[in-house]
């Protein structure tokens, strides 16, 4: 008999229902809060003043936003998802004045100088490259950080900060030697401010012997290395150069922090019911904002008594197989998605194969960090499969999901995934708990394989 391969997708859709009364007591949403009783208001002062000494946060960034006042208009909602006003720092940097009064809830815009004087093989990326030292020259207090964004890239504030502080030294030195590129193309790239610095001062000679290179990032590269300066990639900065589904890219994310996704215009909406692709990152924002540092990280787990294998990725999808798969075949994306020129079906990372996702109907809940994935069933009604491994699988219509939030200091550690544990009994009920662990993985559950 032909093997039949089944998949059972489940996807996520958050509500945010956070009830305020039960924070403090909520091991799972505990929050570090400071005695601001009179007697301890000066104490609690100071330590906030020496943290800001130290530990960077999104004050020492600044955003600048490659934009135009064509294209403004259609894409200022993906800003909208992560800019907040008063809080982040930064400019929409625009090739003319715009005609129409300027949104309010958008970045303040600015206005690139003119670059007719330079030799070019594409006016706009000169530009743009120009944006690091327009930037530095407007001499803003307390800047760490310059990233550079496309006016339809989405950042992750916290998680980006979590990244940059690990590029952190201890000296202006220390930080001269090492690596400052974080990523490149409309993912974002960030240098900090010592290296803008010296990249200042050759950067308009960089343009004109670099005149030949189109893109922006290509020739600030370029400028890069005649300091001698290497790229770092982080792969939580996500350019997606990619047709199609992002399911399973989002579904096997790496074990780093999700940073930025860019190019989302030219996707299908990462939640199938979602009416577009704003919808959808509402969502996907809305299950960062409960825990930042977990969104989208993969969990495995494996039960034996049930010959399941289970892959949460947390505050999207969970997966689950009939069958006992290991765990390095899980952490491969499913080739949901196409090559921007379609034909060529090669990128820089393993994919593997799956049947075409339909659009199905995905609904769920959050209360507190439990988050509900309900069962998406394909509008054709897909394939049912009698064989009986796969009956208390298909019996199932949701899946919850338990976990601790998740401290950003974990990712100053090497990375390693975390495991979970499915803790229901095995009742057929059509709705099982899985649990993930804040601790090691358990190696035996691996030997039973």
């Amino acid at each position: 008999m032909m093997k039949i391969t089944l998949l059972v997708f489940f996807v996520i859709s958050f509500v945010l229902l956070l009830f305020l009364s039960r924070w403090a007591t909520n091991p799972l949403l505990s929050i570090t809060t400071h005695n601001l009783t009179p007697e301890c208001t000066e104490t609690t002062a100071t330590e906030v003043v020496a943290r800001d000494l130290y530990d960077p946060n999104i004050s020492h960034v600044l955003f600048g936003i490659a934009g135009s006042t064509k294209t403004w208009a259609s894409r200022k909602h993906y800003t909208k998802l992560w800019w907040k006003p008063n809080v982040t720092r930064g400019f929409v940097w625009l090739d003319e004045k715009p005609n129409k009064e300027w949104p309010k809830d958008s970045p303040p815009y600015r206005v690139s100088e003119d670059t007719g004087r330079f030799n070019y093989s594409s006016r706009t990326s000169n530009r743009i490259a120009r944006i690091f030292l327009e930037s530095y020259r407007l001499e803003l207090k307390n800047v760490r950080w310059f990233v550079m964004g496309d006016d339809d890239t989405v950042f992750f504030n916290e998680n980006l900060v979590t990244v940059l502080a690990s590029g952190n030294s201890e000296s202006v030195e220390q930080n001269m030697i090492h690596t400052y590129g974080l990523g490149f193309g409309g993912a974002g790239f960030a240098i900090s401010y010592p290296l803008v610095m010296q990249l200042v001062k050759i950067l308009d000679g960089c343009i004109d012997r670099y005149s030949y290179m189109h893109g922006s990032d290509e020739k600030i590269g370029a400028c890069l290395d005649e300091i001698g300066v290497p790229l770092t990639i982080e792969l939580g900065f996500h350019q997606v150069d990619l047709r199609g589904h992002l399911y399973g890219l989002l579904a096997a994310h790496p074990i780093t922090p999700l940073v930025s996704l860019h190019h989302l215009d030219d996707l299908m909406p990462i939640f199938p019911a979602s009416a577009n692709q704003i919808d959808s990152l509402e969502k996907l924002v809305g299950a960062y904002t409960l825990d930042s540092g977990r969104i989208l990280q993969q969990t495995i787990c494996h039960d034996p008594k049930r010959n399941w294998s289970v892959s949460v990725s947390w505050g999207y999808s969970v997966q689950i197989y009939p069958w006992l798969v290991s765990a390095n075949v899980l952490g491969i994306a499913f080739q949901t998605f196409e090559t921007w020129n379609k034909g060529n079906e090669h990128f820089t990372f393993n994919t593997r194969q799956v049947n075409k996702l339909n659009n199905g109907d995905g609904v769920g809940e959050n209360y507190r960090t439990l988050s509900s994935y309900k069962r998406l069933i394909p509008e054709s009604g897909g394939i049912n499969c009698s064989r009986a491994d796969f009956r208390s699988a298909l019996a199932l219509h949701s899946v919850s999901v338990t976990a601790p939030r998740m401290d950003p200091v974990e990712w100053s550690k090497a990375p390693r995934r975390q495991c979970c544990e499915i803790t229901s009994p095995m009742d057929g009920a059509d709705n099982i708990l899985i649990q993930i662990s804040s601790k090691r993985c358990n190696l035996l559950s691996s030997h039973k394989m």
